[in-house]
């Protein structure tokens, strides 16, 4: 386990502030304020690890079937369908979208589920809706990055949407076009609470997961390549 270097200055600032803090619970133990001292030093310390946890960048395992694509987010799938006249390069008609919704509490790092050569980096301003509001996946402000993704010979398109919530204001996305990302790559994350659209070709896959459940970034299988989708993978 490690922390995400996305997020350096803020858990930097909480460990300075913290070691401030229980400086001050040093002065407050040496004048006999022993008890107080040590709940006050108690609390900084679960704060500051709560904090840093937020953080957080666990190893994950990619499934061995490169078919099979996994999560871009840690979280709960909150509704699977399909959004027509998408449009978006290199994506163009209709895609199935799988929407996810990360609580404070889970890993905030977004991963690629396949490799994907990035041909454009979308930003949208916005308003900052709770993640769980329907709304929000239109209204609220949102980054995406979509491009030519592939496995094995064949190639479609793939885009992921990152999109801040009424916590989460700041979305961390370090990509341009051109650049290519491997699958299961960390790629950039959203902080505070927020949610992570995936959007594939309508055909040509097969969702594995369904409306409330807990997926794992990386880890959890959302979809599946079909083998007639534009030629059987090699």
């Amino acid at each position: 386990m490690t922390l995400t270097r996305y997020g350096i200055r803020e858990w930097g600032l909480a460990l300075a502030a913290s070691i401030i803090l229980w400086a001050g619970c040093f002065v407050l133990y040496h004048y006999g304020f022993i008890k107080a001292a040590i709940i006050v030093a108690a609390v900084v310390l679960v704060l500051f690890l709560a904090f840093a946890a937020f953080f957080r960048n666990p190893h994950r395992k990619l499934p061995e079937d490169e078919t099979l694509l996994p999560s871009p987010a840690d979280g709960t799938v909150r509704d699977i369908e399909v959004v027509h006249d998408f449009d978006l390069p290199p994506f163009k008609g209709d895609a199935l979208r799988i929407g996810i919704f990360l609580s404070v509490l889970n890993v905030h790092v977004n991963r690629t589920p396949a490799k994907l050569a990035v041909t454009n980096v979308n930003y949208r301003p916005g308003k900052y809706l709770d993640a769980r509001d329907p709304k929000c996946g239109k209204e609220n402000e949102a980054m995406t990055i979509s491009g030519d993704a592939k496995i094995g010979n064949t190639t479609f398109p793939m885009a992921i949407r990152q999109i801040s919530g009424a916590i989460a204001r700041r979305i961390v996305c370090p990509v341009h076009p051109g650049r290519e990302l491997e699958r299961g790559e960390i790629y950039g994350m959203i902080k505070f609470g927020s949610r992570t659209e995936l959007y594939l070709p309508a055909a040509g896959f097969e969702v594995k997961v369904k409306v409330g459940d807990k997926v794992k970034g990386g880890q959890s299988v959302v979809a599946a390549m079909l083998k007639d989708a534009g030629g059987e993978p090699k």
